[in-house]
């Protein structure tokens, strides 16, 4: 394979700048990177060693590329993706817009892989909470199958982008001090020193559209839409980790002992028998971490367990990564 053009749009803000970091530590073949973001900026990122400039968005722009990632943000418009696919660049991308389009896959490399073909050119990445969710899920569905998934989720403020981080940080400061905390712009409700039991929108049922984002992704991502999924989602004034209390319901009986022995060999997770895990324990961790592994109740089919992982990282800039690392692997590039 020849090494790669890469592009990354939007490389300033936390998910691109986790991008270039990821793309270094993992050593992914690359001829050339390119940044790319809203306007010119003379050497604004850093990558290897050498500030890179990023450079004004546009079609023509990335024309040269072979692959492109798009690190979060509101996207540029199905039409933009449309005309870069069809000219054969792989566009990976962390925006909400094709996650639940039919003709597309959803990837996490250690669940799905082999939902990857070699002529899908857009791929999205997932919701950041739902890849964490059926992470932890996929071990059990694969020992005792999956009924339901009732979920709560403590996300972190970097899930909000960099706006959100500046946010939670002036909050506590000015708490710290004891001055008067600016009102919230980004979050429902002030961050710092509180949990905020709303991420995204509200619709008229009730839920918010992180909730429907975590049930529809995480079916599927495993493969299971008819998958009973009731998630409440809150924000908490954690920096860059989501952790999740998630009670299952299998469809056939199972034990601790096994669902542990599965944890312990499935790839990008690791499970804690003994203890506890926090999200500042994880923070700057590619895998996902469990812990808390309990029955609920004696009849083999309810059990209750905890669950955290970086969603900068796994949620989001590493998952990206492997499936450009899939894509090599499958000699798809090149």
């Amino acid at each position: 394979m020849n090494a790669l053009r890469v592009g990354i749009v939007g490389a300033t803000g936390a998910v691109g700048e986790t991008l270039l970091r990821v793309l270094e530590e993992r050593r992914v073949p690359l001829s050339n990177l390119a940044a790319f973001g809203s306007r010119h900026r003379d050497a604004a990122v850093r990558y290897g060693g050498t500030m890179l400039d990023v450079r004004s968005t546009t079609g023509e722009a990335l024309a040269d590329r072979d692959v492109v990632f798009f690190a979060g943000g509101e996207s540029l418009g199905e039409a933009f993706f449309t005309d870069l696919a069809a000219r054969g660049i792989y566009c990976i991308d962390n925006n909400p817009t094709f996650r639940l389009r039919d003709d597309m896959p959803l990837i996490v490399p250690e669940i799905n892989a082999e939902t990857l073909e070699a002529r899908h050119r857009i791929l999205p990445v997932g919701n950041c909470t739902a890849i964490i969710l059926a992470l932890a899920l996929a071990p059990i569905r694969d020992v005792a199958g999956l009924r339901d998934v009732v979920v709560s989720t403590y996300q972190a403020a970097s899930g909000a982008g960099r706006a959100g981080l500046e946010e939670l940080d002036k909050g506590q400061r000015a708490l710290a001090l004891g001055e008067r905390e600016d009102p919230a712009v980004v979050f429902p409700a002030p961050l710092a020193r509180n949990v905020v039991p709303q991420v995204g929108a509200i619709d008229a049922d009730g839920w918010s559209g992180e909730e429907r984002k975590v049930a529809a992704e995480t079916q599927k991502m495993l493969g299971l839409p008819e998958l009973a999924i009731s998630a409440t989602c809150v924000r908490v004034p954690v920096r860059t980790a989501h952790a999740e209390s998630v009670v299952v319901r299998t469809e056939r009986p199972t034990t601790v002992a096994k669902l542990q022995a599965a944890f312990e060999g499935a790839p990008g997770l690791r499970f804690h028998r003994e203890g506890i895990v926090t999200p500042r324990d994880v923070e700057g961790s590619d895998d996902v971490h469990v812990a808390r592994l309990r029955a609920d109740g004696s009849e083999g089919t309810r059990f209750a367990l905890w669950c955290t992982g970086d969603q900068l990282r796994k949620g989001a800039a590493t998952n990206a990564v492997q499936i450009l690392e899939l894509l090599i692997a499958r000699g798809y590039l090149g």
